[in-house]
């Protein structure tokens, strides 16, 4: 029950009913909205009340996102997110590791709330999808909200910064706090980052935030990105995240690239549009892409078979060695 007030929310109550019971196939009667109030918020009224009530909220959700229709029944036909939308959410929500299984049960939860009963029925069976690959750190979207009050007043954070240990758990890496400047929040391959800097270098350095603990906004001022070489003209962000693949951090370097044309979608999945085809023929390519070197040198090893490092001879020594390195270890005898 809602209290002896709970009159003056019928219109809010009504609005609820609408969201969870009715969509574009489904609609309320009056009468079934009145057994609904009274079932659901102990609240009586009559169906002059439903009808004045459904009048201004549809209304008011003509500049509010939604939509209401009172042609054959009440139904709420259009709301701030569709049945599509809400299920990509949740399904980010899911396969993201961002949260751990009860935070991401819960964000679930909220979600599948902005949208009908009949909705949720065709995802109930999301509660009875296994344990994934989530999260062991707790603190992680408290992290991120800090960091973001941070980001937004210009203020330095500081941190424990962990490795995981044999036994799953969270451990130090070094008994001194991490103090930083934080620039930008970014998501990659289902985990968040956080760009940054360190006052006495002038480099980008990049801090996974599910390894941050005890992350506090600190009163100092952050130096200005400006003062960042790499970041003097502002953060170009596809950029930055096509020249830093696995999130490495340090320059990145022109790198000449033997593949073949059927790789152009890992291509474009791994740096966008952020690299040319400067040679071509009916089988071979061969592109140019700015990356980090210590990223290239991973991501060449990942796709060994397909590709080739043409330049730099640096790099292309450093794989080299690699490539024996593990011929030794796999070899006979």
């Amino acid at each position: 029950m809602y209290g002896i007030g709970n009159k003056k929310m019928l219109n809010m109550f009504i609005l609820e009913i609408l969201r969870n019971y009715t969509d574009e196939n489904h609609s309320l009667t009056q009468q079934e909205i009145i057994k609904l109030l009274e079932k659901d918020y102990g609240t009586v009224c009559d169906r002059r009340s439903v009808k004045n009530n459904v009048l201004l909220l549809k209304e008011f959700g003509e500049s509010h996102g939604f939509e209401i229709s009172m042609e054959d029944g009440y139904r709420m036909i259009f709301r701030e997110f569709d049945d599509a939308e809400i299920r990509i959410l949740i399904d980010s929500v899911l396969f993201s590791k961002a949260f751990s299984s009860n935070q991401a049960k819960e964000l679930i939860k909220k979600i599948r709330g902005l949208s009908s009963k009949y909705f949720n029925a065709k995802v109930s069976n999301i509660c009875n999808i296994p344990e994934l690959n989530k999260n062991i750190n707790r603190q992680n979207i408290y992290s991120i909200d800090k960091i973001n009050d941070a980001i937004s007043e210009g203020h330095k954070i500081s941190f424990i910064y962990n490795d995981i240990g044999t036994d799953f758990k969270l451990h130090p890496r070094r008994e001194e706090r991490y103090i930083v400047n934080p620039y930008r929040i970014v998501a990659n391959n289902g985990k968040f980052y956080l760009i940054g800097n360190y006052d006495k270098y002038d480099n980008v350095v990049h801090f996974r935030i599910d390894k941050m603990t005890e992350v506090c906004e600190l009163e100092d001022r952050i130096k200005p990105m400006k003062d960042v070489p790499e970041l003097e003209c502002g953060i170009n962000l596809p950029k930055h995240m096509a020249e830093h693949i696995y999130m490495f951090s340090g320059t990145s370097t022109a790198v000449k690239l033997l593949t073949t044309k059927d790789m152009m979608s890992d291509l474009v999945d791994w740096f966008g549009m952020e690299f040319s085809v400067i040679k071509k023929d009916e089988e071979k390519i061969i592109v140019r892409v700015s990356c980090n070197e210590r990223a290239m040198k991973y991501w060449a090893l990942q796709y060994g078979p397909y590709v080739e490092v043409l330049e730099p001879e640096s790099l292309r020594n450093q794989i080299k060695e690699s490539i024996a390195n593990m011929s030794k270890k796999y070899s006979d005898g």
